[in-house]
This record gives structure tokens, C-alpha cells and sequence, in this order.
């Protein structure tokens, strides 16, 4: 019975129904080993899936079951339903594999605060893979975060970075201070006063990373094949304006 989809206390209500034929709530309840409460509570569902009914005689409330042959009702009932979900499902199928298929395409977004922050967001792409990297910075502002010292992460950036194609475009107070070739890094000068910005955009393989180098600093890498594209395309318009200065 239970296997059917009744409950144990149902299919003991159901079966002890069956058993006594028309009887008050308190016998049903005694012959099932049910309380009289839960007992009533059983017979209501099974009303409602058509296993049960009820008739009144004198002032009392009697309760019998249905035939077997309305449990192969019930079942053959389920079977249209589920059926009919099935189609539904069918229908719904291609528009949830299209769903599911542009999940990847969504952006992925990680969100870094305070120095620590900045350290991770460098961190991720020194331990990313790509092809080629394209960066803009303020020299001035990621030296006052980044202070030269002997134990300067760019060290380990420009290992990791140096068998790359990189280009690199800067601004800086002191002007034009860094080389223009050095390995496979290209670097290109911007004036300060005319480009001022605080941050720093890196963009390498399908990632983009940006980061506040001023005021609150906050990072952020962006994960996403098309938006990376983009800003690398506005990075070499950039590039090639920056060829005259």
C-alpha cells in the first residue's frame, strides 16, 4: 500500500476501513492503532483521493472504504498526470538546455578591498594562464601602494610575465622613466595631466582586472570572453594614440 503512495498511517487506516466496512471514526481509529485525531486527519486525504467516503446515520458519522478497484483508478490518475508533466517537461526542455548553456557565457565577478586585496587580485594573474597581457596604469599612484623594495612582488610579476607578449601603457609625474622595449614587454607614455586615472586595468586571456590605486582600494576581476575582447580592442585604440607622445 505504501508503495501505491499512502502513507503508513493511511494504508493502515485504509485497510482497516476495509476490513470493518461502515464504522464510526473511534472504531477505525481502535481497529488501525491510529489516535482518533490522526485517524480523522487520514480519513480526509483519503476522501480526497477517492478511497474513502462517508455517510450519516441517525446522529452518528460513519466512514467506509472504497473498492481495491479504486486504487487502480488512483494509479491509472497518476499515471495521466505524470504523463502530462512529462510533455510539459518536453516542452520546457530546449529553453532550460539554453539556459543552461549560456551559463558559462555570464560574467564571473570577484570583489577585493584594501591593500591585502589588490595583493590577490595580482596574485590571480600571476597564477592565470594566457597568451598575451595588455595593462594600463598610473606609475605614481601603484608606487604609493607598491613602494620599490627588495621584495618586490614585480619581481615575481615580471618573471611570470616576461616569455609573454606584453604592452604596457603608463602615466607618470616624471614622464617618460621606463623603457620602451624590454624582452617581449612593449611599453607606451601617456601625459598625466592630459590622461589622469587611479587605476590599474590589466586584461589577460578572457579576465579583466581592475583595481583602485587611489583613496579606498578596491579590486576587481571580471571573467568573460566578450568583455575582455572589448576592452582589449579599446586598449589598442589607446595603443596607437599613445604612439605620438
Amino acid at each position: 500500500m505504501q508503495k501505491l503512495g499512502l502513507s503508513d498511517k493511511e494504508a493502515k487506516v485504509y485497510l482497516s476501513s476495509l476490513e470493518l466496512g461502515p464504522s464510526p471514526v473511534q472504531v477505525i481509529a481502535q481497529k488501525a492503532g491510529v489516535n482518533r485525531a490522526t485517524t480523522y486527519v487520514m480519513i480526509e486525504s483519503l476522501i480526497g483521493r477517492g478511497l474513502m467516503s462517508s455517510f450519516e446515520k441517525g446522529k452518528k458519522r460513519f466512514f467506509t472504504a472504497e473498492s481495491p478497484d479504486q486504487l487502480m483508478t488512483l494509479l491509472k490518475k497518476e499515471e495521466a498526470e505524470v504523463g502530462t508533466k512529462i510533455k510539459q517537461l518536453g516542452d520546457m526542455i530546449p529553453e532550460l538546455k539554453m539556459i543552461f548553456s549560456s551559463a558559462d557565457e555570464k560574467p564571473k565577478v570577484r570583489f577585493f578591498e584594501g591593500l591585502d586585496g589588490i595583493k590577490a587580485v595580482q596574485e590571480d594573474i600571476l597564477n592565470s594562464e594566457y597568451d598575451s597581457l595588455e595593462e594600463i596604469f598610473s606609475l605614481d599612484e601603484f608606487y604609493i601602494i607598491f613602494p620599490p623594495s627588495e621584495h618586490d612582488h614585480r619581481k615575481s610579476f615580471n618573471k611570470k610575465v616576461k616569455p609573454i607578449p606584453t604592452k604596457v601603457i603608463y602615466t607618470s609625474e616624471r614622464g617618460k622613466v621606463l623603457k620602451d622595449c624590454e624582452n617581449q614587454k612593449e611599453r607606451r607614455y601617456l601625459p598625466r595631466e592630459k590622461f589622469p586615472f587611479p587605476t590599474e586595468i590589466i586584461i589577460y586571456g578572457n579576465k579583466v582586472a581592475i583595481s583602485v590605486c587611489k583613496g579606498k582600494l578596491v579590486g576587481v576581476i571580471i571573467e568573460n570572453k566578450d568583455i575582455s575582447s572589448s576592452l582589449r580592442a579599446i586598449f589598442y585604440l589607446a595603443w596607437e594614440a599613445a604612439e605620438k607622445y
